[in-house]
């Protein structure tokens, strides 16, 4: 008897629609049709929600450092792994496999929380050793999801920060990043903070379905308005762009504008590991009619293949559509007066934790 598979379906409030096996897994399964009517009961039955767990971790680190020359930073802080946000498109998702974690419902579902993270920043930033340069806060996670609100991690290492006077970039979804703006305001007016938004899409229904967790387009617009009109140096993200998904770059860079934003950057859509299959699933789930033209177009500007990770092309892709996008993007932001200037973060005043106020011997 040949085997009918189990179709997918979205899990309410969740980016990926299944628990899909990491690729460290040796035995794989997938629920089939036995001929007793499954297939049928199946399909009646709407999926059930998957709620969020957090698991503790003791941390052995805080910063974490790269040297990829795409990159715009070296140091990052990122207190949790996974993300609640359940971004499909996230090229974080294969960090779960390294925890026997599914990089597709569990990295929205099980959240690890570095509980120490906080002191273990306070001490790396007294070593001797330290270089003050801009900390990316939120680089493969982020750093205002959901759990934030009872968890304060974020807030805990902002509060170390102010106190050294480091500089740091945030890029978040969230508007839960105005919750800290009695930090962030002084610094920014000591050029040691700048934040980054990210809008995929000003369309809620496509948004509610690449980002089903993350803030609604318009109160992410409202959160750069709060953020401008506090002091905060505001950007925006339009990343990433997936050819036939979010089709409105402009209109984003246009709001973003009319908001406060000054800068703007975007990358094309990653996909690494197993977040290619995850897309595919998606796509399947929410634009089946489209689903092979998306991947057409992305193997176009990824040279044939799902994803290229060459430092020179991942994040812009090659070819013909690679080169469309990047003029669209560079003829808006020239149109509405973007990126005219750099967010310059000045690390001179910093000064070690638990030193503050203390004088020089000689």
């Amino acid at each position: 008897m040949n085997a009918v598979y189990l179709p997918i379906s979205a899990v309410k409030g969740r980016g990926a629609a299944s628990r899909l096996a990491h690729r460290f897994v040796v035995d794989q399964r997938e629920a089939c049709d036995d001929g007793w009517g499954t297939l049928d009961r199946s399909a009646e039955e709407a999926p059930r929600p998957s709620p969020t767990t957090v698991i503790d971790e003791i941390a052995c680190s805080a910063i974490s450092r790269n040297a990829s020359p795409d990159v715009p930073f070296s140091q990052s802080l990122n207190p949790y792994r996974g993300c609640e946000h359940g971004c499909i498109y996230c090229y974080a998702r294969p960090t779960h496999s390294y925890l026997n974690l599914s990089p597709g419902l569990d990295f929205e579902t099980k959240i690890i929380a570095k509980r120490n993270i906080a002191d273990l920043l306070r001490v790396e930033l007294a070593k001797p050793g330290h270089r003050p340069e801009a900390l990316g806060l939120g680089t493969v996670t982020d750093a205002y999801q959901p759990v934030e609100r009872e968890l304060r991690l974020t807030r805990a290492l902002l509060e170390v920060l102010h106190e050294a006077r480091h500089p740091l970039a945030i890029i978040t979804k969230s508007s839960g990043v105005e919750r800290d703006l009695d930090l962030l305001a002084p610094m920014a007016e000591q050029r040691l903070a700048s934040v980054y938004v990210t809008i995929t899409t000003l369309d809620p229904v496509l948004a509610r379905a690449l980002e089903p967790r993350a803030a609604a387009p318009h109160r992410r617009l409202r959160t750069i308005r709060t953020l401008v009109d506090a002091g905060v140096p505001v950007g925006v993200s339009v990343s990433p762009q997936i050819p036939f998904i979010n089709e409105d770059m402009e209109q984003v860079l246009a709001a973003a504008r009319e908001a406060g934003a000054d800068r703007a950057f975007y990358q094309v859509v990653r996909l690494p590991w197993e977040v290619a299959p995850l897309f595919r699933e998606w796509l399947q789930v929410h634009h089946p009619l489209r689903a092979d033209r998306v991947m057409a177009r992305i193997h176009d500007l990824r040279g044939g293949k799902d994803y290229d990770s060459d430092f020179a092309t991942r994040m812009r892709g090659q070819g013909l559509w690679a080169d469309l996008i990047h003029q669209r993007f560079e003829k808006a932001c020239r149109r509405l007066g973007l990126n005219r200037e750099r967010h310059v973060l000045d690390g001179s005043l910093f000064r070690p934790p638990g030193q503050a106020g203390q004088m020089a011997l000689f």
